[in-house]
């Protein structure tokens, strides 16, 4: 089955820049597709210093929904927004005060991959971190969700008036340029011992194996039946782990809100917006009625989805009802980018004329 690659560098634009990250995509692009993904086939998509999280969020989504294998070659930079001290990749417009609405949050990658079958899925990443982002990593690490392999480094702050050079990335290049792809731990070490041999500065090594469930997951049966079309089966495996998990641990547990997740994302996959929206609006009302705060990272995704979903529902009937539930909503959860909410009002206005 084709693989599927996604190439991701990112640093800020002027003196915020820690990282040359986009200097490394050349040398990734002089390898094979191939070679990139471990494939006999491949197809690669190509982030040069994007200017919107949700730019990269859609291509991300894209590449998570991909069949086959996929590895993700992120280089950039880690800052931490100001409000909840979470860690996001920096992108082009970022600044140390707009890092909550210009970068990319680092757990929208867990939450995109979290339905992709365990073992099929691998990051590498050369990270620099600034002084905050590197502070956090002292008593906290990065994670991307089970099933998933993670492998690279997180640098130090450089020198002030520094830019540094994506050392350990630009090590995984040229090896594979060879036209060999050894198993990922392999190359993972060999491009540190490479990048440390050219002064790289190794800080953090993040060396995580997939770690494939000995026992039958019922993650993987559920895509299996999404990927092979068959969405109303996909979506009853999904309804009955819910139920169960209603009944063992309550309907506002993070277990039941997790398959009514699995289960709005399953909606998306099978082009049915209004219901994926529909079920996202539950889940951050639910999140919400349990005390979590209207700027928790759960919440606001929620939220957001639905919001995105939202905007695919062209019935103006149904768009005009999930509005009228998204707006209220949106009161109460801004979210990260600006102008949601008049964004939802506007549409309303439209949809009210034509019904």
């Amino acid at each position: 089955m084709p693989g599927t690659v996604l190439l991701l560098a990112a640093s800020p634009v002027g003196r915020g820049c820690l990282v040359d990250a986009a200097s490394v995509l050349p040398v990734l692009a002089a390898v094979s597709p191939a070679v990139l993904s471990g494939t006999d086939t491949a197809n690669v998509v190509e982030l040069a210093d994007p200017l919107e999280p949700q730019a990269v969020l859609t291509r991300l989504r894209a590449a998570a929904t991909a069949p086959g294998p996929l590895t993700v070659f992120v280089t950039g930079q880690l800052q931490l927004d100001r409000r909840q001290r979470l860690p996001h990749l920096a992108l082009a417009r970022t600044t140390p005060a707009t890092v909550r609405y210009t970068a990319f949050p680092w757990h929208w990658i867990a939450e995109e991959l979290r339905l992709r079958p365990p073992g099929t899925t691998a990051l590498l990443v050369d990270l620099h971190a600034d002084a905050e982002s590197w502070e956090y990593l002292a008593t906290s690490t990065l994670t991307v969700g089970t099933g998933v392999g993670l492998y690279g480094r997180v640098a130090p702050p450089p020198p002030r008036r520094t830019v540094a050079s994506p050392a350990y990335m630009k090590a995984v290049a040229t090896i594979l340029r060879s036209g060999h792809r050894p198993a990922l731990r392999p190359l993972h070490e060999q491009a540190l011992a490479r990048a440390h041999g050219e002064g790289g500065r190794p800080g953090i090594v993040l060396a995580v194996d997939a770690r494939v469930p000995a026992v039958p997951d019922p993650h993987a049966a559920i895509t299996a039946a999404a990927q092979a079309g068959r969405h109303d089966e996909a979506a009853a495996l999904a309804g009955r782990r819910e139920q169960e998990a209603v009944r063992t641990w309550g309907a506002a547990s993070e277990q039941a809100l997790h398959w009514a997740e699995v289960r709005a994302d399953l909606a998306m996959l099978a082009g049915d917006a209004a219901g994926s929206c529909r079920v996202w609006l539950a889940v951050a009302t639910a999140r919400l009625d349990a005390g979590q705060p209207a700027d928790a990272p759960s919440v606001e995704s929620a939220v957001d989805r639905a919001h995105h979903q939202w905007g695919r529902v062209d019935d103006p009937l149904r768009a005009r009802e999930l509005g009228l539930a998204l707006a209220g909503l949106r009161l109460r959860v801004p979210g990260r980018r600006q102008g949601a909410l008049d964004h939802v009002q506007g549409r309303l206005s439209r949809l009210g004329a034509q019904v």
